[in-house]
């Protein structure tokens, strides 16, 4: 079971390499989820000796005040033969053989990130030890609880440290190891008050008592170690660290732990609790125990890896891709976001997408109610139609029919179909023009892009607009036409008896009657009507060709070809995606690129399993 610690060793690493270190962002975190043991005590409680008693080695800063001023992840890896060694993940392909050296780049790295204040920070400094002489263990060794700030601190530090721990050990996962002097009142550890907080029932906690062999004269700890003063769902374990004479004599660690060992063996009061004392067993108890939690946990974390995995994905997606860096690529990225929003403009068009519907409307509807509601029986009333035929007559009445006077009622009433032609051409447009801003924000990519988004529009108004010009230009061409060329065929069908006015031998004021005028207008009406419903199919197949089809076919043809006159500046401009929406994007990267590792880390420990 040592592969899990070492898995979990391994994705904590990566955390801490891509920038997760379980605080609070609008990333997903790993590392809140990856059990952990988190050694938790207060200024002089015997936090660092307890740790280097584990280890078997003398590498952690000394002095007063703080000295931890940042999480020291400390990952203890057991080897079965040669000399131990020590490597930090920040200087990467170094190994640390001299341990003082290793106590000296912890307080250099603490420098690094907090500069030489006695500020905190919470990005953890991960430190690898490998020897022969410790069991698999990853502990989190927190800065000490303090009361008080001293000289060269901000007066938050000590509620700045508090909460640093918490967001430590207030996570489900966290394994809590309090580490408490037995020479001072239990009621006032700070490591026992604070895992009462977050742990009430002491399901996560582990109680370790230090100083015991410095209690005063007939007093000791049994009770709180056998559970009986403060009971934990775990037992208390005691240890005995070297004293400040034996740290300034470099006493051996080892040496230190078989003396430890002979106290607790040897000790009328704790001898029969002297199996389950001491740091060497401290340190068994905690790498079985993570073990199996870690063992417990495995599942859950698959099935949320698997899940944070397809979220960041998505949301990738959702982004888009990054902006290229040269002339080359930005061009190619510009033109294919436009290209993509051109698909969903053709899209509406062609009923893949809503919309393009309304253009029917325009013809079935639109343009038939403004042609009827031209009331031309009106216009060819009775004094209208003497009117005009006494006008065209001037001073010479016709002689057979009123040609003049048919023409000019004519094109009095085919006149007045240009203003349903160009209203069809301009609502064509209106409805264009709505599916180009539709299309926009239908088209993902350009929310990446504000600038481009307002030139793509822009581009592609400006076309409309051209094709809206042309397209009116020969619709009304339609109805001149009409009003230029009668359709001769239509009057040579017409009777010509006596009875409709076509007889010459009828006199002048015969033919200005009203039974006579009546008749004109009515033949008048009919070849209106007539043209009417021809101009009624003719004007949609022309607004088609110049609108619609144009747009289809060469909406954003101008924006392409300006486009491949712009400078590498110049598209720069146009891809000025939101530096917001740029870092997002590179933190999921890294965060996927994490969540991608621990998978297949996950992965291989299952399949040797």
């Amino acid at each position: 079971m040592d592969n899990l610690i070492t898995l979990v060793n391994k994705i904590q690493r990566a955390c801490t390499a891509l920038g997760d270190h379980g605080e609070e962002s609008a990333l997903p975190t790993l590392w809140d989820s990856l059990p952990s043991i988190a050694v938790v005590g207060g200024q002089s409680s015997g936090k660092s000796s307890v740790l280097e008693s584990v280890v078997g080695k003398d590498f952690l800063p000394r002095g007063s005040g703080i000295v931890t001023r940042r999480p020291l992840v400390l990952q203890l890896h057991k080897i079965q033969e040669g000399k131990e060694y020590a490597e930090f993940m920040h200087v990467p392909r170094k190994r640390f053989n001299d341990f003082a050296a290793v106590r000296k780049e912890i307080s250099d790295e603490t420098d690094r990130e907090t500069g030489r204040s006695k500020a905190i920070s919470t990005v953890p400094i991960h430190l690898s030890i490998f020897s022969p002489n410790v069991v698999n263990l990853t502990l989190i060794d927190l800065p000490g609880l303090t009361k008080v700030a001293v000289d060269g601190q901000p007066e938050s530090i000590v509620q700045d440290i508090e909460n640093m721990v918490r967001s430590y050990i207030e996570k489900p996962n966290c394994i809590i190891l309090a580490i408490s002097p037995a020479n001072q009142d239990l009621a006032t550890s700070d490591a026992i008050k604070i895992s009462r907080e977050v742990d009430p029932r002491g399901d996560r906690t582990f109680g370790v008592l230090t100083k015991i062999d410095l209690m005063d004269k007939g007093t000791d700890a049994v009770d709180i170690l056998e559970g009986k003063s403060y009971k934990l769902r775990y037992p208390w374990i005691g240890v005995v660290n070297r004293s400040q004479a034996d740290i300034n004599k470099s006493v051996d660690m080892i040496a230190a732990r078989r003396r430890e060992h002979e106290y607790f063996k040897n000790s009328p009061e704790y001898g029969h609790l002297a199996d389950r004392m001491g740091s060497e067993y401290l340190g068994k108890v905690l790498s079985k125990h993570l073990e199996t939690v870690i063992k417990s946990r495995i599942p859950g974390l698959q099935s949320l890896i698997s899940k944070t995995i397809s979220e960041l994905e998505a949301e990738l997606t959702r982004l888009g891709k990054p902006i290229a860096n040269d002339a080359g690529g930005k061009l190619y990225t510009t033109m294919e976001i436009s290209r993509a929003f051109d698909q969903i403009f053709k899209e509406h068009l062609d009923g893949v997408r809503p919309g393009g519907d309304k253009i029917y409307g325009v013809f079935d509807n639109q343009l038939p109610a403004g042609l009827k509601r031209l009331q031309f029986d009106k216009h060819l009333s009775m004094d209208n139609v003497r009117k005009l035929i006494t006008e065209a007559d001037g001073y010479q009445p016709h002689l057979i029919a009123p040609e003049q006077g048919y023409r000019r009622l004519i094109e009095s009433c085919l006149v007045t179909i240009r203003g349903p032609a160009e209203a069809a051409v301009d609502a064509i447009h209106g409805i264009l023009k709505e599916l180009v801003q539709k299309s926009i924000s239908e088209t993902v990519e350009l929310k990446q892009y504000p600038t481009l988004r307002v030139e793509v529009g822009n581009a592609a108004i400006q076309s409309l607009e051209r094709m809206r010009d042309e397209s009116k230009r020969a619709t009304l061409q339609l109805v001149d036409m009409e009003c230029c060329y009668l359709t001769v065929e239509f009057f040579r069908k017409l009777p010509q008896d006596a009875e409709k006015g076509g007889n010459p031998t009828h006199s002048i004021f015969d033919r200005y009657s009203d039974t006579y005028l009546r008749r004109i207008g009515s033949t008048v009406l009919s070849y209106v009507n007539m043209v009417c419903a021809s101009l009624r199919h003719s004007i949609p197949k022309s607004v088609v060709y110049c609108q619609v089809r144009e747009a289809k076919r060469s909406l954003l043809d101008y924006f392409f070809a300006e486009l491949g006159k712009k400078e590498i500046k110049q598209l720069s401009s146009l891809l000025d995606e939101d530096p917001a929406v740029m870092q997002r994007r590179t933190n999921l990267a890294k965060r996927l690129e994490l969540y991608r590792s621990a998978q297949s880390e996950i992965e291989m420990v299952a399949w040797d399993k």
